[in-house]
């Protein structure tokens, strides 16, 4: 008797979802534009927004200047978010805020747009010009909407982002670091790479990691340098070493920078005019 009921159930839903699709095509091929209007908020109510966005694509441009147009462009670039279909959804919410600046609907298409390229920023390691342009109007929106319901979430993204970003720098002036074992002059702008991390992102999570770095790329420099520049390194090498324990008492590198400190100091102790200090 349940199977016989569950078979009923079936067949009643697959043949309303035929009479469904039938209906969608009819409608699809139609000139009708209030009758697409009708079936593609029908379908945007439903959640079918990969069939809603296929019938407001063809009457969006038939509703500009009218008063129904407002209502229209929301959900065409809702449709596009829902699908998952970031960069059309982006630009449609553009447009949607140039169009009406004014509608009620302003905050939440100025958050979703906002996300919308938040969801397009790649991996750290590759380029980031998504991430830039996500960060402008994630920025844009908390100065406009710092009451919004959606300001947590915009700031949280936006510090997601920045730390991305963060990421891909300190690595790319690791990457130096490491290569400079190798190659003198490439230390050099290792060095210089954590001098401007560290200057330009003083609030970052990745400081520590950038003040210990410094460390091992001054020591390594100092250590292979010529002795007419070799004792100002070794005291720039052990400035950064104080540097790290001043703003980080406790760092997780203590064991590696004290190892580097004492080769420091050792060479600087060759000196018997230098002050040593720990």
């Amino acid at each position: 008797m349940f199977l016989k009921i569950r078979s009923i159930l079936l067949f009643c839903c697959a043949a309303a979802l035929l009479v469904s699709c039938s209906e969608y095509q009819k409608v699809l091929k139609e000139t009708d534009v209030k009758a697409k209007y009708d079936m593609a908020e029908k379908l945007y109510n439903e959640g079918d927004y990969k069939r809603a966005v296929r019938l407001f694509e063809q009457i969006a441009p038939k509703y500009v200047g009218k008063p129904q147009g407002e209502r229209v462009m929301f959900f065409f670039a809702d449709s596009y978010f829902k699908n998952d279909d970031y960069y059309l959804s982006g630009y449609q919410f553009e447009r949607f805020i140039k169009s009406y600046p004014r509608s009620d609907k302003i905050q939440e298409a100025s958050f979703l747009g906002a996300k919308s390229y938040y969801m397009l920023s790649p991996k750290y390691s590759l380029d980031q010009t998504e991430t830039d342009k996500a960060l402008l109007k994630l920025q844009t929106f908390i100065n406009n909407y710092s009451e919004s319901e959606y300001f947590e979430e915009a700031n949280n993204m936006a510090k997601e982002l920045t730390a991305k970003k963060e990421k891909k720098q300190i690595e790319i002036a690791k990457q130096f670091n490491k290569l400079g074992k190798f190659n003198l002059p490439v230390l050099i702008s290792a060095i210089t790479a954590f001098d401007n991390f560290i200057t330009d992102n003083p609030g970052s999570v990745y400081r520590e990691e950038a003040l210990y770095y410094r460390i091992e790329a001054t020591t390594e420099l100092a250590i292979n340098s010529t002795e007419d520049k070799k004792k100002e390194r070794l005291e720039d090498a052990l400035d950064s070493y104080n540097n790290l324990l001043r703003y980080f008492p406790d760092t997780e590198f203590k064991k590696e920078a004290d190892k580097l400190a004492e080769t420091v100091q050792k060479e600087l102790s060759t000196y018997s005019d230098t002050t040593l200090s720990k």
